[in-house]
């Protein structure tokens, strides 16, 4: 009888430990899952890790820091910046960064950035100043897709923007509102020929001057992914 108590009182300890460690780790799996640290991709001292785009006409611009910024002076037509690096993720990431147009009507900062084994751009003002969108999807460029849209910039104002890529999804937002968010699949996704020499990564202005700072780069969580996913009406 001794010996079934003792056998009873181990099986009751062990079912109680097995439940107890069930829960914890059905706990674990309800908590989201942390996430990954940003990449400073601009150190706000030095143009480590970038470089002078290639753009005809910009041989004699002066590209450099200054005030914490990658200053963008006025080109003939374009003036930009290309990073160098090789390591950044090309879907599933968050793009953030904040730029301010100092002269000019035009794009300011307009983004090329990877979307899988494609580029897209984020125009912030182009045709003229007011045309903010996605070039180019299908071949239609920002002033001719469903991201159009009218945006109002002024200069000398610093602007939050964000980019979030998915395999799916491009999401865009500026000073935390979204303005864009498009399904992808089955698109066929590309750049202007103007801004070609931009990628895989780089920033670029139209016949105005502009400046960039606090450029970051987050590989997204499984759960953000999800959540970028854009349902069609």
């Amino acid at each position: 009888m001794a010996n079934f108590r003792i056998s009873s009182g181990v099986c009751g300890l062990v079912f109680c430990v097995v439940s107890a460690g069930i829960g914890a780790s059905w706990a674990v799996s309800e908590q989201p899952a942390q996430k990954p640290k940003p990449i400073i991709l601009f150190d706000g001292k030095t143009l480590d890790g970038w470089k002078k785009t290639d753009f005809y006409g910009a041989k004699d611009v002066d590209v450099r820091v200054a005030d914490g910024a990658i200053v963008l002076p006025m080109g003939s037509s374009m003036t930009g910046v290309t990073t160098t690096r090789t390591d950044l993720p090309k879907t599933n990431y968050e793009l953030t960064y904040e730029a301010m147009r100092t002269e000019g009507v035009d794009f300011f900062a307009a983004a090329t950035f990877p979307v899988g084994g494609s580029f897209l751009s984020f125009v912030n003002g182009g045709w003229g100043g007011h045309v903010t969108g996605i070039s180019s999807l299908d071949g239609a460029d920002a002033s001719e897709n469903e991201t159009t849209h009218s945006y109002t910039y002024r200069n000398k104002t610093w602007y939050k923007f964000r980019i979030l890529v998915t395999g799916q999804a491009v999401r865009c937002a500026i000073d935390g509102k979204e303005l864009i968010a498009v399904d992808i699949s089955n698109r066929h996704l590309s750049t202007r020929v103007q801004v070609r020499a931009s990628e895989p990564l780089g920033f670029a202005t139209w016949e105005t001057a502009g400046a960039v700072r606090n450029i970051q780069i987050r590989p997204l969580t499984a759960q953000e992914v999800a959540a970028a996913k854009v349902v069609e009406p």
